[in-house]
């Protein structure tokens, strides 16, 4: 039995390691489309990324059942395969990739049952801590070698791009003076510091991110110089961020992933939580591009956190929805949705559509205003933690996707996203600054949307949440669609003094068709935030508005959404351009 389980083993981390060289393979590339301005590469190269994983286990599982033989479940040949599979990861660089990998094989194979620590790594036997201090993966300047703009130059020329820089001494003498204005150590003496940066670079969007800190002592904080290539043969660096709430919004769950080469995926995981020490390390794994590491990480601090409280699932404040029926923890700052068997007439979707929307929006730029989710199956809840009043609505709600055995609920498929407060909610108990505040962001939203070829669909406060940064974030995606697949119009003047009376449309409405003049009808009945919204965003309820946007997304032009407010970006001496939607952060 042991030359069989060690074949297996070894099977299982040779479909991992082809797993991670295409992994690597096409995150390599985006600095070649960084340099070349290929904004379309880059997003094309995060979307197909993203795919890889769920296609090399498939391979896997294909592999095993064909060369093995592979039907029912031997569960003493496969805890062997289990133990030599530990074995070979002992000396890995990326065994908590591989564990992971290792429990989407095994769990494809067999059924649900025999998903426990004895099959499958449901803890972890990874030292983390030990991976991260055997690589080092950053590279340090030390300010009092030659000063520190001297050292901000060494910083900037580490990266070796094939596009020079438009000004080198510049941005070296721009990062260092904001350094000096910024940094929670002051403006003392920097010959005392010491900036620690990331070897590799953080392609997102249209920008390569130099992630790094500044140490003092036992004490830190974040150096982020996002570097923008200005189309015309340089790069230049578009400012410094030195806090860690802007380190989290750099890092945030609303965008997409970044691209970024990781040897030691855990040594940078590491790091990055040295400069966000509140962010969940499955937070940080996502935003580099391990969504099933992610899970994984998540899942286990889950079950953590299930054995460390005792507070009951409810059903999640806010608007019953159509299509979902969610609920959360109040102790767990996450909501579980899980799509109702049945869905009334009016919506004109299916189940189907809805997972093709989900997908669509992960692998979409979400520009900070798109909640990310983890996508679940056959997930294990307590029984005794939901409360009669919940687990009476999900028996009338999702009957097919639930099941009870002894005392475990389990739920068939289910997405999982950030907790957040529904912008209808907010709204009421919102004083009138704050109403004005977030009604001033939700158009932002609209905005920051449409400029990568985005449409809600539907427009409902209740749709967008408000985090605890209080920015507005959308996540209800089951009647989102490209912007472009929208006919924007505007109303035809009535007929008739009858047609204007009438309570039906006295013309013809298709099913793409939007009238933006109706939008604030039917956002609010409240006569102040109608109000509002014509005053802070009057375009959007204009068609043309639309169309011109549109027009723009179909010629290439992308507005550009940075994550981080104008006022802290260097100077440019060129006006900034129109659709420059940074001010949104």
């Amino acid at each position: 039995m042991t030359d069989s389980a060690r074949q297996l083993a070894r099977s299982i981390l040779t479909g991992f390691e082809r797993h991670f060289s295409f992994f690597q393979e096409i995150t390599s590339v985006a600095r070649e489309r960084f340099e070349e301005a290929d904004w379309d590469g880059v997003r094309a190269a995060a979307a197909k990324r993203i795919s890889f994983y769920d296609k090399r286990v498939r391979e896997t599982v294909e592999k095993l059942r064909g060369s093995f033989g592979i039907e029912h479940l031997n569960e003493r040949l496969w805890q062997e395969v289990k133990s030599i599979y530990t074995g070979l990861l002992s000396h890995h660089s990326r065994p908590e990739l591989a564990e992971t990998f290792y429990n989407s094989v095994f769990c494809q194979l067999f059924e649900r049952k025999y998903f426990n620590n004895d099959n499958i790594f449901v803890e972890s036997v990874v030292d983390r801590e030990a991976l991260a201090q055997r690589y080092r993966g950053f590279m340090s300047f030390h300010p009092r070698d030659g000063g520190l703009e001297t050292s901000i130059w060494e910083i900037l020329s580490a990266f070796y791009f094939n596009v020079a820089y438009e000004d080198l001494d510049r941005d070296a003498e721009r990062i260092a003076e904001a350094l000096r204005e910024r940094s929670p150590f002051g403006a003392g003496n920097m010959d005392e510091l010491r900036v620690d940066v990331l070897e590799f670079p953080f392609f997102r969007n249209k920008a390569a991110y130099i992630i790094g800190r500044v140490v003092k002592g036992e004490q830190s904080h974040p150096f982020i110089v996002p570097l923008i290539n200005n189309e015309q043969g340089g790069i230049y660096a578009d400012t410094l961020l030195t806090t860690e709430d802007e380190a989290e919004a750099v890092f945030s769950f609303a965008r997409a992933y970044f691209l970024v080469k990781t040897p030691v995926p855990a040594a940078t995981v590491a790091f990055l939580h040295d400069i966000m020490p509140e962010k969940p390390i499955a937070e940080i794994y996502m935003a580099i591009g391990f969504q099933k590491q992610a899970k994984n990480d998540f899942y286990r601090d889950f079950l953590n956190h299930l054995a460390a409280s005792d507070d009951t699932f409810e059903v999640a404040p806010g608007t019953r929805g159509l299509v979902m029926a969610v609920f959360t923890l109040p102790s767990y700052p996450y909501v579980f949705k899980v799509m109702r068997d049945r869905f009334p007439p009016q919506k004109q979707v299916t189940p189907e559509l809805v997972r093709k929307r989900y997908l669509q929006v992960k692998m979409h730029d979400r520009v900070g205003r798109m909640a990310d989710t983890l996508e679940f199956s056959d997930v294990a809840f307590p029984l005794k933690r939901f409360s009669p009043e919940l687990l009476e609505e999900l028996k009338g709600q999702i009957p097919e996707k639930m099941e009870i055995e002894g005392d475990v609920l389990f739920i068939r498929h289910m997405y999982i996203e950030k907790r957040m407060v529904p912008l209808n909610v907010y709204l009421e108990d919102a004083p009138p600054e704050k109403a004005r505040t977030a009604l001033d962001d939700w158009g932002r939203a609209i905005k920051q949307l449409m400029a990568v070829n985005i449409f809600p669909g539907d427009l409902l406060f209740k749709n967008f949440g408000v985090t605890s940064s209080g920015k507005v974030v959308f996540y209800d995606y089951d009647e989102i669609c490209y912007l472009t697949e929208c006919n924007f119009r505007k109303i035809p003047p009535p007929r008739t003094p009858e047609d204007e009376l009438s309570s039906e449309p006295w013309y013809a409405v298709g099913p793409h068709d939007i009238f933006p003049e109706e939008f604030p009808t039917f956002l609010t009945t409240d006569p102040q935030q109608r109000r509002l919204l014509r005053e802070l965003h009057p375009e959007l309820f204009d068609y043309s508005y639309w169309q011109q946007r549109q027009k723009e997304v179909e010629n290439g032009v992308y507005g550009d959404v940075f994550p981080y407010p104008r006022r802290v970006r260097f100077p440019r001496p060129e006006a900034a351009p129109a659709q420059d939607l940074a001010t949104a952060e």
